[in-house]
């Protein structure tokens, strides 16, 4: 018998466990899928019964007694549960659009969702993102509470000229109009050199923040053009967008200039540091306020892509910009490329 590899060896187990952890993620999809749709079809059951036939709320707590009897080792048949799942049908039945996504997402996220969300549109976006990014509940739930939907739908950004329409809406989806950064331990007063650290010591919970498909390059990222040097104060690749993201910190109100500054910054990006597969650069500008009007003059002549947003340490999207989204179409069309 001969000697076995190290090497070799090495590789083929490193191949085995990467075909076994697919395997597993698939057979977790179809238990997924098949338990998602169990309780889609008792909740259909239950409401088709109940619209032909004289029964009341009592069929739910009988049979939630009946299923616990004769499968005392499954769990998930309570009358709460059931009841949720007459609810998760009647919100998703009459949507055809979504009756078949949200079998692609866990019980305990629809649940959320449903609970939290109640527009169709606002639903779609997080059952998406849940999706996409492989959100846990928690990060689920502190997305919907911090707003990230109106956030992004309110974003201002250059995109609809500075980017190609193959990735446009895929690019609005990635920027937000703002962010928050709780989990930031600042004082009241910091430099935009203590903001950058704070987060690079935090970097983790900031790439979920700033939408999940970020990656981290560095901080104080040096660029060299005529024999000077400059500094990007944050470097990150959008693994979507296949693009480099440099992000400026500002720690005041945003002033038109900074927009002159980014377009440094991507043009010498595109230039020294893109790869020729990778799609032209992005900014996004970081600032603690800003005012509407202002960042759309400054965007209006700017021919690279760039993304005005605000940071918070505690979330605050007032209600009253509700009223200021996109039309409903418009985020349709939006959310098709997600």
């Amino acid at each position: 018998m001969s000697e076995i590899n190290p090497e070799n060896y090495r590789e083929l187990l490193v191949v085995v466990k990467q075909r076994i952890r697919a395997a597993q993620y698939e057979a977790l999809k179809a238990v997924n899928k098949e338990l998602i749709s169990l309780y889609w079809d008792i909740g259909r059951l239950i409401v088709s019964r109940q619209e032909g036939d004289t029964w009341g709320k009592s069929v739910v707590e009988k049979l939630a007694r009946d299923l616990r009897t004769e499968f005392p080792g499954i769990s998930g048949f309570s009358a709460r549960n059931i009841w949720r799942m007459r609810d998760f049908y009647l919100s998703y039945y009459a949507n055809e659009k979504l009756s078949p996504m949200v079998t692609e997402i866990g019980w305990s996220h629809n649940l959320e969702i449903m609970v939290r969300c109640k527009d169709d549109l606002e639903r779609e976006f997080y059952i998406r993102a849940t999706r996409k990014f492989g959100w846990t509940k928690n990060v689920l739930i502190h997305q919907i509470e911090n707003q990230s939907y109106e956030k992004i739908l309110l974003n201002q950004t250059n995109f609809d000229k500075a980017i190609s329409e193959d990735i446009r809406n895929q690019a609005k989806l990635a920027v937000k109009d703002e962010y928050t950064f709780d989990f930031l331990e600042l004082s009241d007063e910091y430099s935009e050199r203590q903001l950058e650290k704070a987060i690079i010591a935090k970097v983790e919970p900031f790439l979920i923040e700033m939408g999940g498909m970020f990656t981290f390059i560095g901080s104080q990222y040096r660029l060299e053009v005529s024999d000077k040097e400059y500094f990007i104060d944050l470097l990150l690749f959008h693994r979507s967008l296949k693009c480099l993201v440099a992000i400026d910190l500002k720690i005041g109100e945003f002033l038109p200039e900074y927009i002159g500054k980014m377009q440094f910054y991507l043009a010498a990006l595109d230039d020294k540091v893109r790869l020729e597969y990778e799609n032209p650069s992005v900014g996004i500008i970081l600032c603690k306020s800003k005012d509407k009007m202002i960042v759309e003059y400054a965007l209006r002549e700017s021919n690279k892509p760039i993304g005005v947003a605000t940071y918070k340490i505690v979330s605050t999207l007032p209600h009253d910009l509700q009223d200021k989204l996109p039309a409903p179409e418009e985020i349709a069309k939006l959310l098709e490329d997600f």
